[in-house]
């Protein structure tokens, strides 16, 4: 098929140079908004959070047992519950604490329930001896005010995704709201007639596998998902999909080489885009597309982009993760540290010119690859915990690799 629009040719690009385009296609990230915590789930930190109060916010009992104030033994009274504020505490004194518990003012330590014996508990007041021989040195079982951090510290930088754990501290310094960018819009439009939604495959007909596998992907790396449709293998109903889609990012799967009903293409040139890179030298997933959408309406908003990825399952995740992937994260603001390297646990085997996204598995001696990993497979991919980055020619035992993550 020809060349999308009035674009020059774009010639292979290699793996590094097409997740670099995807990164800057986005302009710049999708703006600001502020979402309510359970709501900010999957989003991207817009600013960085920086703690309310300190943490924890006063000194706490980090054991059930007693707080005690000096040497002992102690003269035991009363009970500190969580929640409460406690009077002080004088020395040669100890009361009871239950852990999460503010410590009473003049508390120097808490005291272990196992390490502490009462003597007369039926008594008013009775007194509290430390078992064994171990001293309890002073700040024993505390956990300090502002031991986490102080108010104002920063936290997690901006570009940081919200997960549980993120919202657990933005809760645990006093957030109610939180800022963070607005998730970019996917439709993502699986292309083909052989493809069945439900059922056993049949003669020439496969189950749809990249649907229910890319959609939570997507979804984990920030996407608010618009939808999924299939298309059948007609010109027209491609080509109108894509046109008015009101998705911010297009996400398509087969169609992208130059079978007999492989219309990407010839769809995108008619559609006005702008191809930014077509074909990249990697294995799986050599004809991989990216382009560039005109708004689906004239005037109604900036431009959109189209992931075109292979139709072979394998092909397909190695597309994802070199141009869907970086795009996203783009657009979400999301901050891309240095990659996760190891050293190979064994030979990892390579394409003879092209990057190899291979599946691999951890060992004790670092990653090494798994059986099953055609362009069309996915068993490798269900057993592996990587994708290993294997320049041409292939890695041998020892010899440091990228890894790079697989759905989830």
């Amino acid at each position: 098929m020809g060349t999308a629009g009035t674009a020059t040719p774009t010639p292979v690009a290699s793996w590094p140079r097409a997740r670099a385009i995807a990164r800057q296609a986005a302009a710049r990230p999708l703006p600001a908004v502020e979402r309510e915590l359970a709501a900010a789930l999957g989003h991207t930190l817009a600013a960085p959070l920086a703690a309310l109060t300190d943490l924890p916010a006063f000194d706490t009992s980090a054991m059930d047992g007693w707080a005690v104030a000096g040497p002992g033994p102690w003269r035991l009274a009363g009970r500190v519950l969580a929640g409460r504020t406690p009077p002080p505490l004088a020395d040669g004194w100890a009361t009871g604490i239950a852990t999460g518990a503010q410590l009473p003012p003049g508390a120097t330590a808490v005291l272990r329930r196992e390490h502490g014996r009462v003597e007369r508990p039926a008594l008013a007041s009775g007194t509290l001896h430390p078992t064994g021989r171990a001293e309890l040195a002073p700040g024993q079982d505390v956990r300090p005010r502002g031991q986490e951090c102080r108010s104002g510290e920063e936290l997690l930088p901006a570009g940081t995704p919200v997960t549980a754990a993120v919202l657990g501290l933005a809760a645990a310094c006093g957030y109610d709201t939180l800022t963070v960018r607005r998730r970019p819009t996917v439709e993502l439009l699986v292309l083909g007639d052989e493809l069945l939604p439900s059922g056993l495959p049949g003669p020439g007909l496969v189950r749809d596998a990249l649907g229910p596998l890319l959609q939570p992907w997507l979804g984990a790396a920030g996407a608010e998902l618009l939808g999924r449709r299939t298309v059948r293998d007609d010109f027209a109903l491609l080509r109108d999909a894509v046109r008015y889609s009101t998705a911010e990012v297009v996400v398509t799967t087969g169609g992208t080489a130059a079978g007999p009903v492989d219309f990407l293409h010839a769809a995108l040139a008619e559609c006005g885009a702008r191809l930014l890179v077509d074909g990249v030298a990697v294995r799986p997933g050599h004809p991989m597309l990216l382009a560039e959408l005109p708004p689906a309406a004239p005037g109604t908003g900036p431009v959109r982009h189209l992931v075109g990825l292979p139709g072979n399952p394998l092909a397909a995740v190695a597309g994802a993760v070199t141009l869907a992937l970086p795009l996203l994260d783009a657009l979400s603001g999301r901050r891309t540290g240095p990659g996760r390297f190891a050293r190979a646990g064994a030979a990892l085997p390579g394409h003879p010119e092209d990057t190899r996204l291979l599946p691999v598995r951890s060992t004790a001696d670092g990653p090494v690859p798994l059986a099953f990993d055609g362009p069309a497979m996915l068993r490798g991919l269900a057993l592996a915990q990587a994708l290993a980055v294997v320049p041409p020619g292939g890695l041998a035992a020892g010899e440091p690799v990228e890894l790079l993550g697989v759905p989830g």
